[in-house]
């Protein structure tokens, strides 16, 4: 965007772009989210940032009206992939608390002055300066949203002392911590039941939110590690201090939608990381109008479009565990790779956190090339691949993450055996979030395409072309269309979702037509 379609956007308030830039008014030091409802400032005082962290290098301080750090993230992290991109990827997962800037630069493959150079360049501020602005927003939520100690939310949101916690909150909100808590009743969720152990908070999300993500992971659950609805999602998981348990519910019912986060158990120094994981398993940092515009202009994928608009493309909890899944789910249904996936899981340990029926944690990649070949059914050939990706997970010669973009991705996974084309694309969908894989060769994704193919020909009148098959799935009235769905490009991760929804839907249609009906009774 450039300086005056951002302009225009903060001139209609519009809701859609808050969290992706950031404006800037010279005249009041302050900088506010887009959709501040403060009076539209000259343009000749504005400046934008494309982070908040940008901004208070700059000497700006956040407004107290719209509070610009209770936003959803920007979707351009997911969407770029670049080593700015990666890095804030990696700074939302806490490397820097974990391994300071170092750390962060050698994960990048740059020295630190390298990378400092290029975050400065390009997001207005560096790795350090971005880490605090992050420290921020976690403080922010926990301050407004729990009754934690403000000691506990200093070392939660990862600040290491007390007092560069309450230098940093002044800083930034102009605001002490007990005054921004104050704001609560205006901007925070309920708080927790008097007495509760659990943090409760709310995620922010951009609208429209189809809750299909939901569906998506429930089906996929494993019993004692996830439990899932059409509405929510809990499990247990593993992070840099120790086990975690959550638990996220759509609350669909109210006025508001919320998504509710309660945390059964953590270890507070992992609570960045645990909150960052959560936003990018349910894609809650997307920017769906953008991406159903672009995808509802295809009239293959229109009617989709319209049934459930803000689809959202579900992420990953953890990278290696998700590898795994991965290999043993492709070319076999999603319920058979959910028998196998239980009882592999038997291999892993009992979780330090039980309660509410999770009781155990999905298994490492040493635990599975340990013990995993007693557990896993079919092809020796197949077995072999898995415990050799296994393997080297455990021993560290291939090491990948969010820190990845596609093509070091792919450079990493393909020499694997047993792992092609369709596993590095959903690897890459769904540990990444990389916005434009198609998956042309998966069954359901050819299934979805003539499902839809034949809901368009339905609605016209006639048959689909019979001979679509792997193609694109012909349209009544349409132009040629491509079959790898380019018209949709940088969104056909997206497009893969609604194809994947659509064959869902196609095969429970067949499952209950095909069921016998009970005799009537006289």
């Amino acid at each position: 965007m450039d300086f005056w379609q951002r302009y225009r956007a903060i001139d209609a308030r519009d809701t859609r772009f808050d969290g992706q830039f950031y404006t800037a008014v010279r005249t009041t030091g302050i900088y506010c989210r887009p959709s501040c409802p403060a009076r539209t400032p000259k343009a000749g005082n504005v400046t934008f940032y494309e982070t908040s962290a940008a901004a208070h290098e700059a000497g700006y301080r956040a407004c107290k009206r719209c509070l610009p750090e209770a936003v959803p993230g920007t979707p351009a992290w997911n969407v770029r992939t670049d080593v700015a991109a990666r890095a804030m990827r990696l700074i939302n997962d806490g490397v820097i608390d974990r391994d300071g800037v170092e750390g962060l630069a050698a994960r990048l493959g740059y020295s630190a002055r390298q990378l400092n150079r290029i975050l400065s360049h390009e997001l207005g501020a560096g790795p350090l300066a971005l880490a605090r602005a992050s420290r921020a927003q976690t403080a922010r939520t926990l301050l407004v949203s729990t009754p934690m100690k403000a000691t506990d939310v200093a070392f939660a949101a990862g600040f290491s002392s007390v007092r560069q916690f309450n230098d940093t909150i002044a800083e930034v909100f102009a605001m002490t911590p007990s005054a921004l808590r104050a704001t609560a009743c205006h901007h925070g969720p309920a708080r927790p039941a008097p007495g509760s152990t659990a943090l409760t908070l709310s995620l922010p999300y951009r609208a429209p939110f189809d809750p299909g993500v939901f569906g998506f992971l429930a089906v996929r659950a494993l019993p004692g590690i996830e439990e899932g609805t059409d509405r929510s999602y809990a499990r247990t998981l593993r992070l840099a201090h120790g086990d975690a348990r959550f638990r996220v519910e759509y609350a669909a019912e109210e006025a508001a939608r919320p998504l509710r986060l309660t945390i059964g158990a953590v270890d507070l120094r992992d609570l960045p990381a645990l909150l960052s994981r959560v936003r990018r398993l349910l894609d809650l940092d997307a920017d769906p109008s953008a991406i159903d515009a672009a995808l509802g202009a295809d009239p293959r994928l229109r009617g989709s479009v319209a049934e459930a608009p803000g689809m959202r493309m579900p992420g990953a909890i953890d990278p290696q565990e998700l590898l795994v899944r991965a290999m043993i789910g492709q070319q076999i249904t999603v319920a058979a790779a959910r028998t196998a996936l239980a009882q592999l899981s038997a291999c892993g340990q009992d979780s330090t956190v039980p309660a509410d029926g999770l009781d155990r944690m999905f298994p490492t990649a040493a635990e599975i090339a340990g013990g995993g070949r007693e557990l896993l059914r079919g092809p020796r050939r197949r077995i072999d691949s898995i415990l050799g990706a296994a393997a080297a997970m455990a021993d560290g010669s291939l090491d990948f993450g969010y820190g990845d973009n596609p093509e070091s991705l792919r450079s990493k996974l393909l020499p694997l055996a047993g792992v092609g084309p369709w596993t590095v694309g959903y690897v890459s969908m769904r540990v990444l979030g990389a916005p434009d894989v198609f998956l042309a060769n998966d069954a359901a994704v050819r299934n979805g395409v003539r499902s839809l193919a034949a809901a368009a020909g339905s609605v016209a009148g006639s048959s689909p072309d019979p001979g679509t098959g792997t193609g694109s799935g012909s349209v009544p009235g349409s132009p040629t269309l491509s079959p790898d769905f380019s018209e949709v490009s940088p969104w056909r991760s997206y497009a893969t979702m609604h194809l994947w929804r659509a064959a869902a839907a196609a095969q429970a249609a067949a499952r209950t037509s095909t069921k016998p009906r009970k005799k009537a009774t006289t």
